[in-house]
């Protein structure tokens, strides 16, 4: 990717009137960002649909100046800049239509491990609340080594799943509501630091962004769109966790809860995304590790099918049959997004194909296999 490209995707979500949805859409009809900014004089013959204001919005030295300090900031602190031309992008994330323009990372997790999962929770968290994390990353590093546990590092039940994590051997990383010039809070930075080379830091502000209340909110998005199950430990009725088991929920991603007593008011939110089946009970790491399908072996690169037993195949059609010929028990979408490298928007429509033609057929919990 080239870097006038980055620089554009960094500025123009910045500009006045210009959002996050509109920054997507507008990079969709131009083609790229470097097209809107560099060929802003004839966009309305690309675009004529396109509004004056935003014609206007896109003229602005001024935001380019800030975002190349930013880059230049990014290359001098040995922070990896991020977009969805990037293969290292997470694929996950990626399929989200407010998903991050451009995404500033440190450290040395993959963001596309084929297990990925968001721990969430309180910032009250309960001896309860810190045993559940430390007992289930302990049983889960026994089952699935590679998983990644991904999280917030704010108070409570965030930090106690980082540092169980690191504990156990696992890679974690912390997705930040502020820029990767600060911590926040301040006394979680040695366990910040320890995750730089077990995991990572990972945020969609700048430098200088102080930690705000809304972008704890938008920070929450990226816990849960990066996943492919959330797992909120310990919750009041209200709270940032819930909002991120919804997010999760209306990404299409697994959602499970411990539950706790009725008179506790800290597992009053967790009970209540089980009685309202927002969310699946959950008590240990087999049965989550089973709940997921995640007890059958990895994928391999398949071997390649023979066409003529497929004659109306295309080539997408037969990749995918190809992965799920290579695991009889099927296999969930999220890992066919990453297996294939084809986006989830596309993928859904080509299963969809292939179930009308009676080759595969869709199980409980977003699995697919082969008839």
């Amino acid at each position: 990717m080239k870097q006038e490209e980055l620089l554009y995707r960094l500025a123009l979500p910045l500009l006045p009137g210009i959002g996050l949805i509109t920054a997507h859409q507008l990079i969709q009809a131009a083609g790229s960002a470097s097209v809107l900014f560099e060929e802003r004089k004839t966009l309305k013959e690309r675009i004529p649909e396109l509004p004056d204001r935003i014609l206007q919005a896109l003229n602005a030295p001024d935001v380019l100046r800030l975002c190349e300090a930013e880059l230049r900031f990014a290359e001098k602190n040995h922070i990896t800049c991020l977009t969805a031309l990037d293969e290292a992008y997470p694929s996950r994330l990626r399929e989200c239509n407010d998903a991050p323009l451009v995404l500033f990372y440190r450290g040395t997790a993959d963001l596309n491990r084929r297990h990925i999962i968001s721990m969430v929770g309180t910032r009250n968290a309960t001896e309860y609340g810190k045993d559940i994390c430390l007992r289930f990353l302990k049983e889960l590093q026994a089952l699935l080594p590679d998983v990644l546990v991904v999280s917030g590092l704010a108070y409570g039940i965030d930090i106690h799943a980082h540092r169980a994590a690191l504990q156990y051997g696992l890679d974690t990383v912390g997705v930040l509501a502020h820029g990767l010039d600060r911590i926040y809070p301040s006394v979680h930075r040695r366990t910040a630091a320890d995750m730089l080379s077990q995991g990572g830091l990972l945020t969609e502000f700048m430098s200088g962004t102080n930690p705000d209340k809304q972008n704890f909110v938008k920070r929450n998005r990226i816990v849960a769109g990066i996943s492919d199950a959330t797992l909120v430990i310990e919750s009041a009725e209200k709270g940032g966790s819930l909002i991120t088991a919804g997010i999760a929920e209306s990404y299409n991603r697994d959602c499970f809860a411990f539950p706790g007593r009725i008179d506790a008011p800290y597992s009053a939110g967790c009970n209540q995304l089980i009685r309202l089946n927002r969310a699946a009970l959950l008590q240990d790491a087999a049965q989550f590790v089973e709940a997921m399908n995640w007890n059958t072996p990895s994928v391999q690169p398949p071997q390649a099918i023979q066409r003529q037993l497929f004659p109306d195949l295309s080539d997408e059609e037969e990749k995918i049959i190809s992965l799920l010929s290579a695991q009889p028990e099927g296999i969930q979408i999220n890992a066919l997004v990453v297996a294939s490298n084809i986006a989830i928007n596309r993928l859904t429509g080509i299963l969809f194909e292939l179930e009308l033609k009676g080759m595969i057929r869709t199980l409980a919990g977003g699995m697919y296999k082969l008839i």
